[in-house]
Order: C-alpha cells, then sequence, then structure tokens
C-alpha cells in the first residue's frame, strides 16, 4: 500500500461521504446538512485519499474575501500520527490564504491550533435535554418561507462575519421535510429567528439570533415545540448570560464545551444577541 496522500475537492456528489465521516465520529449532523453546507464554498471541501481509499477530510469555507471557517478535520483511526492531517491542514490553510479564519476547537486541541497562529476568544457549551415546550400561539412568529427570506438574509448578516446567502437559503428553505424555521417579526421587522433540524441523533436548534431575551424566549419555545418530547441540543456561546439562562429554564444541561477560536482580528459580533450558534462546523 502507498504512503502517498492524494488531496481533492469533494464535489456536490461526494458531500455525504464528509456527512458519514462526522456521523462515525459521533458528530451528530443533521440528516440534510449535507448540501447547505457545500453551498457555503462548493470549493472548500477536501479530502485526503490513500489508493484510492478516502482516509481523511476538512472544510475550509470562504464565505467572502475577508472571511473562512475551518471544520470537518477528521481522520480515520487507523491513519492517525502518521502526518496526513499535517498535509490536508496545510491545504486548507493556503486555499483560504490571509483571511481571517474562524474555528471551533476541543479544549484537548487548543495548544495545536494555538501554534497555527489561533487565539480563543470565548467558550460554546453544548447545552442537551428533552424539549417539553408547546409552540406559542404569537402573531409575531411567521415560519421561514420564500417570502420572507431576503429579510432573514439581511438580518443574518448583523451576527455571522460575512453574508452567507446561498447557505441560509438552503438553511432556511420551508421545503426541507428535517427542518423547521421561524422569524419573529414585529411592525413588519425581523427581530429575531432560529432553525430547528432532525439530526442523525435528537434535533438541534440553530441558529437562533434574538434583539432581546423575550423574542429569543419565544423562538425557542417555538423551536423546541416542534420536537416536543425529544431530545434537543443547543449551541450556546458562554458571554452570553441569557442564553445560558434560557437553557436553564427549559431544563436543558451541559453536555461539553468547545472553544471559538480566530486566526487575524476577531469579527465584533453582538455576542449578547447570539443565543444558538449555527453549527460548530461552518461557523
Amino acid at each position: 500500500m502507498s504512503d502517498t496522500l492524494t488531496i481533492r475537492r469533494l464535489d456536490k456528489n461526494e458531500i455525504d461521504k464528509l456527512i458519514d465521516m462526522a456521523v462515525q465520529e459521533d458528530w451528530n449532523p443533521g440528516l440534510e446538512d449535507g448540501v447547505a453546507f457545500h453551498a457555503a464554498d462548493p470549493n472548500g471541501f477536501f479530502a485526503g485519499d490513500i489508493d484510492g481509499q478516502l482516509i481523511n477530510i476538512i472544510s475550509a469555507v470562504r464565505y467572502s474575501d475577508t472571511f473562512g471557517f475551518i471544520g470537518f478535520y477528521l481522520c480515520k483511526q487507523e491513519f492517525r500520527g502518521k502526518g496526513y492531517g499535517s498535509q490536508i491542514w496545510d491545504h486548507a490553510m493556503d486555499y483560504l490564504g490571509a483571511l481571517v479564519i474562524g474555528l471551533d476547537s476541543v479544549s484537548e486541541q487548543v495548544p495545536r491550533y494555538t501554534k497555527q497562529g489561533f487565539r480563543s476568544v470565548y467558550r460554546n457549551v453544548r447545552q442537551t435535554g428533552f424539549s417539553m415546550c408547546d409552540t406559542p400561539m404569537d402573531p409575531r412568529l411567521a415560519p421561514l418561507g420564500q417570502g420572507l427570506f431576503p429579510s432573514v438574509r439581511d438580518y443574518d448578516t448583523r451576527f455571522f462575519p460575512a453574508p452567507r446567502p446561498d447557505f441560509l437559503e438552503i438553511w432556511t428553505s420551508p421545503m426541507s421535510e428535517t427542518r423547521r424555521g421561524f422569524a419573529f417579526v414585529e411592525n413588519g421587522d425581523v427581530k429575531g429567528y432560529g432553525v430547528i433540524r432532525q439530526c442523525h441523533e435528537g434535533f438541534k436548534i440553530g441558529p437562533l439570533f434574538a434583539d432581546t431575551p423575550e423574542i429569543a424566549d419565544t423562538l425557542f419555545r417555538a423551536l423546541a415545540g416542534q420536537a416536543k418530547g425529544q431530545y434537543i441540543i443547543f449551541d450556546t456561546p458562554e458571554p452570553n448570560a441569557a442564553a445560558l439562562l434560557l437553557a436553564e429554564k427549559y431544563e436543558l444541561s451541559p453536555e461539553f464545551e468547545t472553544l471559538r477560536m480566530y486566526r487575524g482580528a476577531d469579527p465584533d459580533l453582538p455576542l449578547d444577541q447570539i443565543y444558538g450558534l449555527t453549527t460548530f462546523e461552518l461557523g
């Protein structure tokens, strides 16, 4: 068997290989995440092969000319410790070049990323539990659909370091069988929105952005109500104390933490209005 790693781009028809590998590592992606992820940057997903066998993967999503995000940095167990991870990592970083780059790291990997020029900025806390919520009958709640998309797309730019319209159009699509979303609309203006999606285990809420804690609470109940009695997952940024209280209020418990890290200038985001991250894999 050769020991030469061949790095190639994953095309749209292969994106499920990335999702499958994440499932094998117990990352629990959404059932329909692949198409939306690929739309974020069709050129930003890479695989490493040896003799035609896929052995590692990474995503390096270039959201704009200024910001990118690293995720899905995975290698099959039997090929670890042989330098293949470094090769595909270098390929991904070369693709993103001099952009500001973000990633979410488990604590034990922080020293590795620190050596690569990344800095820890804040913690994210994964909260899990069973939904006991009913979706409120509030006229300000609007199911996400094509008519609302331009407003939601514009609202989202406040909470993410770069525009991501192609990703969002799929992520918030009303045609998806495994996800639902709501916007909070008052006096014609979007003041919050969120999405819940079915995963290989349970349901994840993300993103959840809102102008106020009260709006976040209403949206949380709307989303969690779509999975009442089911296991739900909610990734909260620790600097937002109201997000942590929201999770506690609805009896979710901390499961584990990641560190949001950046190479380059920290994006100036309103963390006090970010209640739930979109995904650990794509930011």
